[in-house]
């Protein structure tokens, strides 16, 4: 496992996270199967656990409490999120502050994690969707500084909106975010052109989410493909959707390098950016965990093919089934 500089805040993270999205439903077998996982992921190296109290309503917080337990002398880091308070995702422009973030709530929802997680302090507190229109507004600043004055919070970040990348640039610029979170893979490139300079020049560490294309890039998709009942992707993959992401994924299966998956060529993409501090590919498997961590080698992709992956670029903009 190789480790890289999270911004500002000095810590050493491992570049290969663990996404706890999907995690909060689990019972039994599937529970023990999961948690096996997250040991195996420490095991590994892996020091960087990002969570939300959206996902389960604190139960996947839950689960994350459970694994600090259970390695009490390994320094893990711990990301989780304020949800909406309107319970949507994403926020939308016409939302205001004190529909989704009013000061009190972003105490109460940090009191709430603390309590899930089993911790003092949480490492980094994230605002789970943004709107860059509250960037100047004072309410917000105000509660975050409060908590971090008590040591409930040690740094902050920003979950940005699907394929939104720019819509956080003002906040990052009033110096009170150590952290973004943003979709970045081989088709979701546009943080290049201005959030990942920002971030640099800022000195802010950046978390890459969706490093798969929500299954896309791990080439088992076709245009047959469904979804369980109350699976989200089954919204998410309409046929529009669906079609259009295999085409995408299938015109890479010629790059692939020999000895390598589509999965491994995903990572290693993302990995061979420098302005990214960690990648969060969401895993419930012992054989997923391991294929994951193996990617951090400091290896990387080769320049040439690096360039190549650059034409795959897929400019998209949100609508009602991305959502």
């Amino acid at each position: 496992m190789q480790y890289r500089k999270f911004g500002r805040t000095g810590w050493n993270v491992s570049e290969v996270g663990y996404g706890m999205w999907g995690m909060a439903d689990w019972t039994g077998s599937e529970e023990k199967e999961v948690n096996d996982a997250l040991d195996r992921s420490i095991e590994l190296g892996c020091t960087f656990f990002d969570t939300a109290w959206g996902y389960g309503e604190g139960r996947s917080e839950g689960i994350l409490n459970k694994t600090l337990k259970r390695h009490p002398g390994k320094r893990l880091y711990v990301a989780t999120k304020v949800p909406p308070k309107n319970r949507k995702w994403p926020s939308k422009p016409e939302f205001t502050i004190d529909e989704v973030f009013p000061a009190d709530y972003i105490v109460e929802y940090t009191e709430k994690s603390l309590k899930n997680l089993g911790v003092e302090t949480i490492d980094l507190q994230q605002f789970h969707v943004w709107e860059d229109n509250w960037a100047q507004l004072d309410e917000w600043k105000e509660a975050i500084t409060k908590l971090t004055q008590q040591g409930k919070v040690l740094a902050w970040g920003l979950s940005v909106n699907r394929w939104e990348p720019d819509n956080c640039l003002e906040t990052i610029k009033t110096g009170l975010i150590d952290a973004i979170q943003v979709i970045y893979n081989i088709f979701d490139q546009n943080p290049e052109d201005n959030l990942l300079p920002l971030c640099r020049e800022k000195n802010i560490g950046v978390i890459a989410r969706v490093p798969f294309d929500e299954g896309t890039l791990t080439g088992t998709f076709t245009k047959e493909t469904t979804f369980p009942a109350g699976d989200w992707r089954g919204s998410y993959f309409v046929p529009e959707n669906l079609n259009a992401s295999v085409d995408h994924a299938d015109a890479l299966r010629p790059l692939i390098p020999a000895g390598m998956t589509m999965p491994e060529m995903a990572l290693r993409f993302i990995l061979s950016n420098p302005d990214i501090a960690t990648t969060i590919p969401g895993m419930r498997k012992i054989r997923n965990v391991e294929a994951n961590m193996g990617a951090s080698d400091g290896k990387g992709l080769p320049a040439d093919l690096l360039q190549t992956l650059k034409g795959h670029r897929w400019d998209r903009t949100p609508t009602e089934w991305s959502q």
